[in-house]
């Protein structure tokens, strides 16, 4: 695991209850946190007050997320033998940056098993591109070392591929990948860390997508080694458009699944 994704994301508990923690500078998109890493932070002060790791975690995106103090104020609605479930709101500056609910649980693994689906195929980690985000950013793309399928990002040099998808590798650019698993914190942003899918259809601005809301299935805890992810939409209307996502292990398995729903960027006034 990056320890300095630990670091970034860590809480401390009050004696009120609720959890001091930072928003902390370098995991922002075009000055703003990113989605990813906001869930991990609140999920972390809700998991610490339930006992348990996430299982299902929904964000609804309230104000931008700005560098500096937060606090995560944790509810527990129910606690019960196998799951529990727990509500969170992350405040900055006296106002409300994220709102969340979740239910956390031990993975059971068992039978059935019904598997309709495979990793992406993609072309070894040496040979894909190498992908930063697609506006200026405070080091989010130096903490990651995100490659994806070349024609993915055919849409930085003006040749969007047609297809509102994107896939490619994610890892920590401070962990070695061969021995350190990810763990279920960062699945939360490895969720949110691709270029929007939208980039890729249509004459849209080459800018970040704000998320409204964004929900992330646990499925599994990684096993050491490179994660395959796959994204993708298949409508965008109304200025909006849904993002669902895949992320297997080295071994295969899927381990996180998302749905997110963004807001398409619009052009410069000047473009």
């Amino acid at each position: 695991m990056s320890s300095e994704f630990e670091r970034a994301t860590a809480v401390r508990r009050r004696d009120d209850g609720a959890y001091d923690a930072a928003i902390d500078i370098g995991w922002d998109i075009g000055g703003n946190a990113n989605g990813g890493y906001l869930i991990a932070v609140g999920a972390r002060a809700m998991a610490d007050a339930v006992g348990r790791p996430p299982l299902s975690i929904t964000a609804h995106y309230l104000a931008p997320g700005q560098p500096g103090p937060c606090v995560v104020e944790v509810h527990v609605l129910r606690s019960g033998r196998r799951t529990a479930t727990a509500s969170a709101r992350l405040r900055a500056g006296g106002s409300d940056v994220v709102a969340l609910l979740g239910t956390f649980g031990a993975q059971t693994p068992g039978d059935p098993v019904v598997v309709d689906g495979e990793p992406p195929v993609l072309p070894p980690y040496a040979e894909a591109a190498s992908a930063r985000p697609p506006v200026p950013d405070s080091g989010f793309g130096d903490r990651l070392a995100v490659r994806v399928r070349p024609a993915d990002l055919g849409f930085a040099v003006g040749a969007p591929s047609g297809r509102a998808e994107i896939a490619g590798w994610f890892r920590f650019a401070d962990a070695d990948p061969d021995d350190v698993p990810i763990d279920v914190y960062g699945l939360l942003l490895a969720t949110d860390a691709f270029a929007p899918v939208c980039l890729n259809v249509g004459e849209f601005a080459v800018a970040w997508a704000p998320t409204l809301e964004l929900t992330v299935h646990i499925r599994g805890v990684p096993a050491p080694g490179l994660l395959r992810c796959r994204f993708s939409s298949r409508f965008l209307t109304d200025g909006m458009f849904e993002e669902d996502g895949e992320v297997w292990d080295s071994a295969g398995r899927l381990v996180a699944q998302s749905r997110q729903l963004a807001l398409i960027p619009r052009p410069s006034p000047s473009g």
